[in-house]
């Protein structure tokens, strides 16, 4: 029915109607004749609430409400460009406009479909040649590389770690072969990270540039993820460039990005579990919004079947792998494992379903566990398979792997490798919660957040003419700390998530916060421990997108005015300039280039960085 018919046709309300309780329906029965007219009835005065007297209150300096989204709209807003995303739908740039532009419509419907990605690849391309750049340098052995380079050829060539003779740096880095023997090591992290940076090797050999290749790419293509999990958590690509990009030029992320280090590995790992959750969580909905239809059906929520959910597996096997690097990998399974079933709940409430959490309860917990905790469990177990593989002679597997052979036991239907395994992650567990041995770059995490006390990575004091040092004394150092103006943005950034998050009870905060909760909170139970502030990487993207998402408040949402859009993206587009300038101040910290003492100096901006 046309808006021309209605307005011609006599029509009633049907409160009985499909539109629910309290829904006008238009229908076709026609009101009876009458004979005169007559004043009309005073209507019963509605109750007002005093949000409702706010917006009316705004509507007299301009303000228009936004229109209502139908329940799919709710359950997974449109995305800004993508397949399906027609010329008709969206209008081009206003740059464009303002410039005088017009786009042939086959051009604008192919930058609306391939926008979300070309956005993403520049960015990442940008992020890779940032990190390919002279990989190799320093030429040495940098920090851990020492333990994971060493035990990521031996993985690849033995199966399990290995004790290295005295002297093997030395003339691994001269260039001479490999003192390889079959003498197993005692090591205290799974051996996911080290099989990566293993990868790289077998491709370009047992140097350094071999060595960080695989982390290398593994943190450019973090920057790729990161940008199009902003763009699907904003519903914007041009915040997930953004986000992109502040990864990009993250100083901590680009350190890492270039070290033989498992830290990178596990946010790589992290990221893309949230990543998967995050599509879950899109097609899911979408999955509710065809099922319930155009509005909301209490019982089709209460009884709807969620069923098959790769996406979700997808995101345990992340998990799995994450775990399978370092075991910090454990809470993120449990904070990503509550986040999916408590984003099953909304889904749920919103689709209408009554008591949501107890339906979520009944009908996804245990779908969740299984996806994510089950599967993780079994990922990480067959991470091992080197070590399994490995003989149970003394001095000629893997160590601890011949601990159960012959050994009397309570459980003898339990293998006696995977007895084996246990003992050994026990001893492993005692070693890692005892661990206090002092170290000169050690810090605390509630210094994090500020970057209190870096670690270096590598230095060296080169004399004029030596390492193209120009002047009397120069510095040459690799500083593994974040970009300042970053970190101390982000903070700021969390306290606007935290707002966003109890007060407007906005799921993407919420989100937000939970993966940086995951990657940070548990090291306040270890602040005993020896740890260190590149441990932070894990958290690095969640604390990008809390910065992002303050940007996209700077900018102002689509219906602000033109004035108030220009001033904020004015601001937004300084923040993000002056972060990139502080990235490349601190460039030559970050890649073991020769600067004169007292440029180092001028880099110095703390005694605690010194």
């Amino acid at each position: 029915m046309n808006g021309d018919t209605a307005a011609e046709t006599p029509t009633g309300t049907d409160p009985t109607a499909q539109g629910g309780v309290g829904v006008p329906v238009l229908t076709d029965q026609a009101s009876p004749a009458v004979p005169a007219p007559r004043a009309p009835e005073p209507e019963p005065e509605r109750p007002r609430s005093a949000g409702a007297a706010w917006l009316r209150g705004l509507s007299r300096y301009g303000y228009t409400p936004a229109p209502q989204a139908t329940l799919a709209e709710r359950l997974v807003p449109p995305m800004p460009d993508g397949p399906g995303v027609t010329p008709d739908r969206v209008a081009p740039w206003p740059l464009l406009l303002r410039l005088g532009i017009a786009l042939p419509e086959a051009l604008w419907s192919w930058l609306l479909r391939w926008a979300g990605w070309l956005g993403p690849l520049a960015v990442a391309l940008f992020a890779g040649i940032l990190r390919f750049t002279n990989l190799g340098q320093p030429h040495a052995i940098i920090f851990d590389e020492t333990y994971y380079a060493k035990d990521a050829y031996a993985l690849w060539h033995g199966g399990y770690e290995i004790n290295w003779p005295d002297g093997a740096n030395e003339q691994i880095i001269a260039g001479g072969p490999v003192p390889y023997r079959p003498d197993p090591s005692y090591v205290v992290h799974p051996p996911v990270g080290k099989w990566i940076i293993g990868a790289g090797e077998q491709l370009f050999g047992m140097n350094p540039f071999g060595w960080r290749f695989a982390v290398a790419l593994l943190g450019t293509l973090s920057v790729l993820m990161v940008a199009r999990i902003a763009r699907r958590l904003f519903r914007s690509t041009l915040l997930g460039c953004v986000a992109g990009l502040l990864l990009a030029v993250d100083g901590l992320h680009f350190v890492l990005s270039r070290s033989a280090l498992l830290d990178l590995v596990v946010m790589f790992w992290i990221l893309a579990a949230f990543g998967f959750l995050l599509l879950d969580r899109d097609h899911t909905r979408a999955r509710i919004a065809r099922r319930v239809g155009g509005v909301a059906d209490a019982a089709a929520a209460q009884r709807l079947n969620l069923g098959w959910r790769p996406y979700r597996i997808a995101a345990g096997v992340c998990v799995g792998l994450t775990c399978a690097t370092k075991w910090s990998g454990l809470y993120v399974a449990a904070a990503f494992g509550v986040l999916t079933v408590l984003w099953d709940a909304g889904a749920r409430r919103l689709a209408g379903a009554g008591r949501p959490y107890l339906w979520t309860l009944v009908r996804d917990v245990v779908p969740a566990f299984v996806s994510v905790v089950v599967v993780s469990a079994v990922v990480y177990v067959t991470s091992w398979w080197g070590w399994f593989a490995s003989s149970t002679v003394p001095g000629r597997g893997g160590y601890g792997r011949d601990w159960a052979v012959g050994r009397s036991t309570d459980y003898p239907w339990i293998p006696e490798g995977l007895r084996a395994l246990w003992h050994y992650h026990s001893t492993v567990y005692d070693f890692h919660t005892h661990l206090s041995d002092p170290h000169t770059y050690q810090s605390n995490p509630w210094s994090w957040l500020v970057l209190g006390r870096p670690v270096s990575f590598f230095y060296e004091s080169p004399k004029q003419g030596q390492a193209g040092c120009t002047v009397s004394e120069c510095a040459r150092e690799v500083l593994g700390i974040g970009t300042p103006l970053l970190w101390w943005t982000g903070a700021v950034a969390l306290v606007y998530c935290l707002w966003r998050w109890a007060a407007r009870r906005d799921w993407r905060a919420g989100a937000v916060l939970c993966g940086l909760a995951a990657g940070y909170l548990p090291w306040f139970a270890y602040q005993q421990r020896t740890i260190f502030l590149f441990y932070a990487v894990a958290f690095v993207p969640f604390l990008v997108l809390a910065v992002t998402m303050m940007v996209g408040a700077l900018i102002g949402p689509p219906g602000a005015s033109r004035d108030r859009r220009i001033i904020g993206s004015a601001a937004a587009g300084l923040l993000v300039l002056l972060i990139v300038w502080n990235f490349l101040f601190f460039y030559p910290l970050f890649t073991g280039e020769t600067i004169p003492m007292d440029d180092w100096r001028r880099r110095m901006w703390f005694n605690s960085w010194i």
